[in-house]
């Protein structure tokens, strides 16, 4: 269904100038892209890649406005000066195409004041409910999701409101319907119906403590011991961004439409809990819950009991039974001469900034690991920091998409890589988005959302100035989730075997 709204001011039809701006490959949209006029004026196109431009004083003459943005181009005139000029008039309508460069698409933003702001003004059609503001939301942090009872369940970090800095800082949540069952298709959006207060914005979802913050992750979809289908999550109780207080697991009161206490963990046992995004996965007879953090060396069975019991948690690593990591004192466990990675209780996992110090320290031999993929195009090691990952029927593969710490932007590089073997060896990346001075982390792959039998995939993560070393936030866009669609099919040749 398609929304249109009529914009009139001012005793005319419409003022504004619609600046269309589209990728030349496709002709869709192209959201967040800046034109700025060289008196600094910057505008940005919204989810339908339209900026409505009105400015008195430079209307119906000729503006210059530079075009930028992250991981597509537009060409520089003589002057190496990368825009445009355009004559904008009140009523009419003008295109930019712009060349992308980053393989996965940029559709859409899912969360956040103003997701087609432009387009309303513009009297264009928007295909959400709330194409102004929903929930009260105007940013939010790091997405979690999962089907649970029919429907998909979404749940949120932090979230920020217009009436004051102060948010809700307890978890927001949400839920949409499956694309095939009364949803939108994902190339097109995504209707979230938020779970609000009294007063319209988004409720505290968690709230289990009266101080500090909760964050929830690996969350799952579970049987309970009378068969009923249940909700768990881990949560993390914060006073700030670096110190948590306490963690355990909380479980869904669908009645109260809020998490409740599960069970307190061990703080001195930190990797052993649901964290990331699980995957389910059948093995050995057994099904069990895998968690990436950033890969998938952390796993439990798949039933409430054994969620609860942190002594149930194994560790994929190398190191020697009951070890923890520590640094070149590290033991580990060795078989003729390689490193003999399994699965082990009460074992320190080993994560890819360990392995390349393990490296550095003579213990490890390149060729020994598992968890450092090489860009397929100059061979430099990525370092993952979060992602996710999922079997992927298409390439008949585990794949992962996941964001590099301390690429070209610190947290804003996206890599593809794949793995015939969920505990891999990963042995490529293919870099898959571009950020310029800006973060886009923990990014997600949506696998209810595949087409074409997984060739066609959809992910999403936080925009956000924060780790990027950027003085200037993304009006609307900043501290919010942006969805991406990658063909996996243009990236076929290069993740071939050699």
């Amino acid at each position: 269904m398609l929304f249109i709204f009529i914009f009139t001011v001012w005793g005319q039809e419409n003022p504004y100038c619609k600046i269309r701006v589209v990728d030349d490959e496709t002709g869709r949209g192209v959201p967040l892209v800046e034109l700025k006029t060289v008196n600094e004026i910057r505008y940005y196109t919204d989810s339908n890649g339209i900026a409505a431009f009105y400015d008195p004083g430079l209307m119906g003459i000729d503006v210059f406005f530079f075009v930028k943005s992250h991981g597509y181009s537009y060409p520089k005139d003589g002057f190496g000066m990368q825009g445009i000029r355009l004559h904008p008039e009140s009523g009419q309508e003008t295109v930019i195409r712009l060349h992308r460069q980053n393989l996965a698409e940029r559709l859409y933003r899912i969360t956040g004041q103003g997701i087609y702001r432009d387009s309303v003004l513009t009297g264009e059609a928007a295909p959400i409910e709330n194409p102004i503001l929903n929930g009260q939301v105007a940013g939010q942090d790091s997405a979690v999701a999962t089907p649970y009872r029919g429907k998909l369940y979404w749940f949120w970090g932090d979230a920020s409101r217009p009436q004051y800095p102060l948010g809700n800082f307890k978890v927001s949540g949400a839920t949409s319907d499956f694309p095939d069952q009364g949803g939108l298709s994902p190339d097109q959006g995504v209707n979230l119906h938020y779970f609000t207060n009294s007063d319209g914005f988004c409720q505290s979802m968690c709230p289990i403590v009266k101080e500090g913050l909760i964050w929830i992750d690996g969350l799952v979809s579970i049987k309970d011991e009378s068969g009923q289908e249940r909700l768990i999550a881990h949560y993390a109780h914060m006073r700030s961004l670096g110190e948590m207080l306490g963690y355990g697991l909380v479980i869904f009161n669908d009645e109260r439409q809020e998490f409740e206490k599960l069970a307190e963990f061990d703080l001195n046992k930190k990797w052993q809990c649901p964290r990331g995004h699980p995957l389910l996965v059948k093995e050995g007879g057994e099904e069990y819950f895998y968690f990436p953090m950033p890969f998938p060396t952390v796993r439990v069975e798949a039933n409430l009991s054994a969620l609860k019991d942190q002594s149930k948690y194994e560790a994929y690593t190398c190191l020697q039974k009951g070890a923890n990591y520590d640094g070149k004192n590290s033991q580990l466990a060795m078989e003729k001469g390689r490193p003999l990675y399994s699965w082990k209780t009460g074992t320190d996992p080993i994560n890819p900034a360990e392995e390349r110090k393990l490296i550095a320290a003579g213990m490890l031999k390149k060729e020994d690991v598992r968890f450092l993929p090489k860009d397929v195009d100059s061979d430099h090691t990525v370092i993952i920091h979060m992602n996710s990952v999922n079997w992927n029927e298409y390439r008949k593969r585990w794949i992962l998409i996941g964001v590099e710490v301390g690429g070209t932007s610190y947290l804003g590089e996206v890599w593809y890589a794949e793995s015939d073997q969920l505990t891999g060896p990963w042995k490529k990346a293919k870099k898959i988005v571009t950020h310029d001075q800006y973060s886009f982390y923990n990014p997600v792959h949506h696998p209810f959302f595949d087409q074409l039998n997984g060739r066609i995939v959809y992910f999403e993560g936080t925009y956000s100035m924060t780790f990027s070393g950027n003085s200037y936030a993304t009006p609307r866009y900043d501290y919010n989730q942006i969805m991406y669609r990658l063909d996996i099919g243009r990236i076929d040749d290069v993740m071939n075997d050699d």
